[in-house]
């Protein structure tokens, strides 16, 4: 076991004392001389072609420097792989939200005015809102001319279908010939907001040739690789500033109204700073997707999984441009880590009038597991065998190759089932209406790219410059823990140089998100350090006339064979100097290492209002080394809660095609009255990641919080909710119709 003074430490936030204090600057509060206010006008239909649009009164109110409306932009289409949605309508709004036109006053006032002031007059067309209706026969087409977006090639019959994708293993029609049982389920995920406390903000100048850029976005090199396409801007005419960002949890990794404040910038020739409100993040954000996933399972009489077929179809809504490749994953998830020879997983992602779908927090993983493990709890209560014995019996083993297809090195998933069942006392008596539920989850750790540059100072000061925008997950923490460990020094001797985006040399930087941060950027800084260390010893050997291979350092202390001790900072102050080191990463490459959670609810249901309480959740996860216990504990927890608010409240509602949870008083987050008792297990370190074997945890604890909520619910009053979220008049629906049919 390798000793680390630094490394495995619980260390407080680097950046804490900053925010708590208000020194951070976040996007919402940079200024800039001459700096307008951006507003926007929504579109009030779901699908509609625009007739005309009237600006004029707009234009001449007092106060206001510019207006845009879409055949300002044509032309100038969005997207991360398939660019199919305009900087604003281009004729056609395709859901209730869409961004129709923009102006750039003195203030905010003046530009709420204007924007009231913008007359639209539209001629509806025929919407669609739900998979399953965009999908059949007659339904109105969405996207015409798909295949000539960038991004796209032609499909072969039109749809609103657009990406279906289908993997196959086995003898799939053999083995449901020769099963004893088939089971076919549906089951439905709703939208969630990602929730974060900071809304989009966007702070756009155009001067010298340049955009220079003030927002929150965790991933400033991909969004500025997008925005030189849409803005028809070369890279090096693009420059990302940093600045904090107010959580994020998948939501900021697309600009949103950035574009937009680009173009008002340059229509004005002033500074324009675009804030959205909450109105604005419900109706037009990027929320998680809306899921219908369909099964059909072979099994035999002793329990043996042998056929599953997944059809996962996911409601994109009207645009693709908010996703990598335009679609997520998901489809696998509803496969799952089960040593299933024979499967057909076929993943759908459809074209509807709704609010564009983003990314949140393990993408289509909590909506892959919500369904797969409900499923298989379903069949193993059907075939009257215990729920823990039924998955022990199919899950994988080291050198099974699972049901998703994925490849996983030394997969440790009975493990941490096991140890969370025993944590949560599952075979323990329970009271009469209270039930244990199981569900497990995994997420592998992302890749990418990364940068780093270290350098020690003569003042015996560190700093490490970095490309990432942490967006609240405390990666600043832990790769300054790196640097304190490889040099020997205490964390809080590191100082942070944070970079925009010309900061890397022209290299590039993947940023935070997909859970690569840990894996990506401590190799990075590791790397860095010790390219500084190598750099120092030089130095130092040059400075005390001994050969590089004489110098050791201890920490702070130079030692050399029978000399005097010194320390590294006197001797840079006598050189007058400082030394650096600096990396560039490359590690995009698959890891084969992912990290399993396994989470047991209990909870409590009352049979006469259908109140589910949730009493305790047992976490157990497989992990790596921890870096920092505090940030490996909170993101642990923070997961599980986001989870459980997805699990029984959390969800966008629709009214032909209108969202109408609009604040925060319709649309319910937990609070502290509903955090149960959560108790987590972390398995011992086996393997991982990087020098330092680590394991990501930013994704995996929201994953599979809401199936265990479900079968937990199941085991209390024997009633299965296939839809999220799990509101206590679905319950109390389901048992009144359960007593109707028993009579």
């Amino acid at each position: 076991m390798v000793d680390y003074h630094a490394i495995g430490t619980p260390t407080p936030r680097v950046d804490g004392v900053e925010k708590v204090t208000g020194r951070a600057l976040y996007a919402g509060d940079r200024r800039l001389p001459g700096m307008l206010t951006g507003r926007l006008l929504h579109s009030h239909r779901p699908h509609a072609r625009i007739v005309r649009i009237d600006t004029s009164a707009a234009r001449a109110l007092p106060g206001v420097h510019a207006v845009i409306t879409g055949d300002d932009v044509r032309g100038h289409l969005y997207g991360r792989r398939i660019k199919d949605m305009p900087v604003l309508a281009d004729g056609l709004v395709r859901y209730f939200g869409e961004r129709v036109a923009a102006v750039a006053a003195e203030d905010e006032e003046t530009a709420r005015r204007a924007v009231d002031l913008i007359e639209v007059e539209y001629e509806d067309l025929p919407a669609v809102f739900d998979v399953v209706d965009a999908i059949a026969p007659g339904a109105p087409l969405l996207h015409p001319a798909f295949g000539t977006y960038p991004g796209t090639q032609p499909l072969d019959v039109p749809s609103n279908a657009y990406d279906h994708t289908v993997t196959e293993r086995g003898d799939f029609d053999g083995a449901f010939a020769e099963a004893d049982f088939v089971f076919e389920r549906t089951f439905s995920t709703q939208r969630m907001h990602q929730a974060y406390l900071e809304p989009h903000t966007s702070l756009v100048s155009v001067t010298d040739g340049r955009a220079h850029i003030w927002t929150n976005t965790k991933a400033p090199h991909s969004i500025r690789e997008v925005l030189t396409v849409t803005l028809g801007l070369a890279p090096e005419q693009i420059v990302l500033h940093h600045s904090h960002i107010g959580g994020d949890f998948g939501g900021k990794g697309t600009p949103l109204d950035l574009p937009i404040a680009y173009f008002l910038a340059q229509a004005s020739g002033r500074p324009v700073r675009m804030v959205a409100d909450y109105v604005e993040e419900f109706m037009a954000g990027n929320p998680r997707h809306a899921t219908l996933t369909r099964f059909r399972t072979a099994v035999m009489r002793d329990g043996t999984i042998t056929a599953h077929h997944v059809e996962y179809f996911v409601n994109s809504g009207a645009y693709a441009a908010y996703k990598p490749g335009g679609r997520i994953g998901g489809a696998t998830r509803a496969a799952g880590p089960y040593r299933i020879p024979n499967t057909r997983i076929e993943s759908i992602h459809v074209y509807t009038n709704s609010v564009p779908g983003g990314h949140m927090r393990a993408p289509g993983g909590p909506q892959g597991v919500f369904a797969l493990e409900s499923h298989l709890d379903a069949i193993a209560r059907e075939l009257d065998i215990d729920p823990l014995e039924f998955r022990m019996h199919n899950l994988i083993a080291e050198g099974d190759e699972p049901a998703s297809g994925d490849q996983i090195t030394r997969p440790r998933v009975r493990e941490t089932l096991q140890a969370a069942a025993d944590a949560a006392g599952y075979r323990d008596a329970k009271a009469l209406h209270v039930g244990r539920g199981m569900a497990i989850g995994d997420h592998g750790a992302g890749g990418g790219v990364g940068n780093a540059e270290v350098t020690i100072h003569p003042d015996g000061a560190v700093t490490l410059g970095t490309a990432i925008f942490d967006q609240g997950s405390g990666t600043y923490t832990t790769l300054a823990q790196v640097v304190a460990e490889e040099l020997g020094v205490p964390v809080d001797r590191i100082r942070f140089e944070i970079w925009d985006t010309d900061g890397t040399g022209g290299e590039d930087d993947s940023g935070i998100g997909g859970s690569r941060a840990t894996r990506v950027n401590t190799v990075a800084a590791h790397a860095a350090a010790q390219d500084a260390r190598t750099a120092l010893t030089r130095v130092l050997a040059a400075q005390l006339g001994v050969a590089e291979a004489d110098v050791a350092l201890r920490g702070p202390d130079v030692l050399t064979p029978g000399g005097e001790p010194h320390t590294w900072a006197a001797i840079l102050a006598e050189v007058g100097r400082s030394v650096t080191g600096r990396s560039h990463v490359d590690e995009r490459g698959p890891t084969h290492m992912t990290g399993f959670a396994a989470q047991i609810a209990e909870v409590a249901v009352d049979p006469e209002t259908g109140q589910v309480t949730v009493l305790k959740i047992t976490s157990a996860h497989d992990v790596g080394r921890v870096l920092n216990p505090i940030g490996h504990q909170g993101q642990i927890n923070g997961g599980v809660i986001q989870g459980l608010g997805y699990a029984l409240m959390e969800e966008l509602t629709f009214a032909d095609g209108q969202v109408t949870s609009l604040s925060f008083g319709d649309y319910k987050i937990p609070t502290m009255r509903d955090v149960p008792q959560l108790t987590t297990v972390l398995l011992e370190p086996d393997n991982g990641i990087g020098p330092y074997q680590i394991k990501g945890i930013g994704e995996t604890p929201n994953t599979p919080v809401a199936a265990a909520i479900a079968n937990a619910i199941a085991d209390a009053v024997g009633i299965r909710i296939s839809d999220l979220p799990i509101t206590a008049e679905k319950v109390y629906r389901a048992l009144q119709n359960r007593g109707a049919a028993a009579q």
